[in-house]
């Protein structure tokens, strides 16, 4: 098999697996074996990295409220503190595993158009759980929009299109030296730019699938492959009839319907990937990213018809 250019999503289990605390020695195991198959595939391969951010930010939000004497950062810094440190553990692990190998973390700002229609519908959820009296305190306070969530209301923010990638050029620049890139993120810190050119964070999320699948197509790459913690893509999953998809083709995967909180996104990122480049999307489980490359593993989404169906 040639060498590929690979951008690599890593899944928020990369770093935290369900049900466990966000604590630095837990994060740090988990990012070795995510390194293990990101290494793998770095040793025949191009590869760029990016990663998700939720627990991160949302841990920074608790530590935030903690300490009434300070105003609590904006969600744009908070994203670039993840950005970082998540990226510095990557980094550092990387390193480790490719002995003499050049890694580099970019905190990667991503445009975003303040006319988007998300901006006036807040559907991400951020930050701790607050009892009604104090959520709508913090709302009239702070200008925030709350959801209900459990028992209890949460800040829920905007998660605008990403529209371009401002470190791109950088983010080539590292490749082309032979650097292996971290970005992105998290999907990226969310900024704006004005007329005169100005950029300014704002307070919005954007999904980290479909900035992957932009930074993907940017770089001209060969494949995306979204890691996560579930072997495929199920059809029906949770039901009687629940099937796993080896291989399929965007068209067939809109005609089914996924969570929008968990694989929604990612068949929504892997559908676009595939249709603007005729690249391969895959969506599959992290210690399988050589098998997904290849083709023996996860679920292979191109633009053209499948060639197998489907398997349990």
């Amino acid at each position: 098999m040639s060498a590929k250019r690979v951008v690599v999503a890593l899944g928020g289990n990369a770093l935290i697996r369900r049900g466990e605390r966000a604590e630095a020695a837990t994060q740090r195991a988990n990012i070795v074996r995510a390194v293990r198959a990101v290494a793998a595939l770095a040793r025949r391969h191009e590869v760029v990295v990016t990663h998700g951010n939720g627990p991160q930010v949302g841990l920074l939000a608790l530590q935030a409220e903690a300490y009434g004497d300070v105003t609590p950062y904006p969600l744009d810094v908070l994203g670039a503190e993840s950005e970082g440190m998540i990226g510095y553990l990557l980094e550092q692990e990387l390193m480790n595993a490719l002995p003499g190998r050049l890694v580099a973390t970019v905190l990667t700002q991503v445009r975003v158009d303040p006319a988007d229609p998300a901006f006036g519908r807040p559907t991400k959820p951020i930050g701790p759980v607050y009892d009604e009296p104090a959520g709508r305190r913090l709302a009239v306070e702070r200008g925030w929009a709350l959801a209900p969530d459990g028992d209890g209301v949460r800040r829920v923010v905007a998660s605008p299109e990403p529209t371009a990638i401002l470190e791109l050029p950088s983010i080539r620049l590292l490749i082309g030296a032979g650097v292996l890139v971290v970005c992105t993120g998290g999907g990226g810190i969310p900024v704006t730019i004005t007329a005169e050119g100005g950029i300014h964070g704002v307070e919005a999320v954007v999904d980290k699938d479909r900035a992957a699948a932009l930074l993907a197509e940017q770089l001209d790459a060969d494949a995306l492959l979204l890691l996560t913690d579930v072997p495929r893509v199920v059809a029906g999953w949770g039901t009687a009839a629940a099937v796993g998809l080896d291989r399929a083709t965007p068209s067939e995967l809109r005609e089914l319907t996924f969570p929008a909180g968990s694989m929604g996104p990612k068949v929504q990122a892997a559908c676009r990937f595939a249709e603007r480049t005729g690249g391969l999307a895959a969506i599959g489980a992290l210690e399988d990213a050589e098998a997904i490359l290849a083709g023996r593993a996860g679920t292979q989404i191109r633009a053209e018809p499948a060639a197998a169906g489907t398997a349990a």
